[in-house]
């Protein structure tokens, strides 16, 4: 087997450690044998929606946003889509997270639209949520937010999971994340997938099953991973 990763606008919205992310999926690919190659695509690219199994969509400041959603909004949104429907599997952070789904709407100026692939849509809030965040998943789930936005979820997404700690989606309903078949949006930075391994082989898994059917992947010794989890839920928790 082998896997094509997209960081999808890597040289726009990567901010925050997100190319972590990348480089995690990468090697846990590389690990178990399995040749792993990562390819940007970026405004103004053209984006081929049988090329890549799994797509990595970051996190960027409001600038870097705007292109992105002009770009999404012509050709390049639709052949996401297209790759969606044919299988691909997506994780996306942050900006990234919002312009999959319906809109973002700032405070001034145009409303930004998004591809719809989550059924999720954001607003501009007042406040700044800032700092570690612990949530409960499959696994639990710990990363860094930095975010004004306020994301709520419509009736075909569901939450990634639930807040312990931090403000997650809105700070209001508890919720983080979002998921809509092999779509994964999160808030959480940091990088998040070094510290959570069980997310990374997840997005994995969904890849490659586009082109090969049902994947079980080996194991990994994961005891560095879930030891710098558990300091950063301990660490989480005493800041609270």
């Amino acid at each position: 087997m082998d896997l094509r990763i997209c960081h999808l606008y890597g040289d726009l919205m990567s901010i925050y450690g997100d190319r972590g992310n990348v480089l995690t999926l990468q090697r846990r690919a590389e690990w178990r044998g399995i040749a792993a190659t990562v390819e940007t695509v970026s405004a103004g690219d053209r984006l081929d929606p049988e090329r890549f199994d799994l797509y990595f969509f970051g996190g960027g400041q409001d600038a870097q946003q705007d292109i992105v959603a002009a770009d999404l909004a012509g050709p390049n949104g639709v052949a996401l889509k297209e790759a969606i429907a044919g299988g691909a599997a997506v994780l996306s952070v942050c900006g990234g997270y919002q312009l999959l789904g319906h809109f973002y709407r700032p405070f001034e100026g145009p409303e930004l639209p998004g591809v719809s692939a989550l059924d999720v849509h954001t607003v501009a809030g007042r406040r700044r949520f800032i700092g570690n965040v612990v949530a409960t998943a499959e696994q639990p789930l710990v990363g860094f937010e930095n975010h004004s936005g306020l994301t709520y979820l419509g009736p075909n997404a569901k939450p990634l999971a639930t807040i312990e700690v931090g403000a997650g989606n809105n700070g209001e309903d508890g919720s983080e994340g979002a998921v809509q078949g092999k779509v994964i949006g999160t808030y959480l930075h940091g990088s998040l997938l070094p510290k959570n391994p069980w997310l990374a082989d997840k997005v994995i898994t969904w890849a490659l099953e586009r082109r090969n059917g049902h994947v079980d992947l080996p194991a990994l010794d994961d005891t560095a991973e879930r030891e710098a989890r558990e300091h950063a839920i301990a660490l989480a928790h005493k800041r609270r």
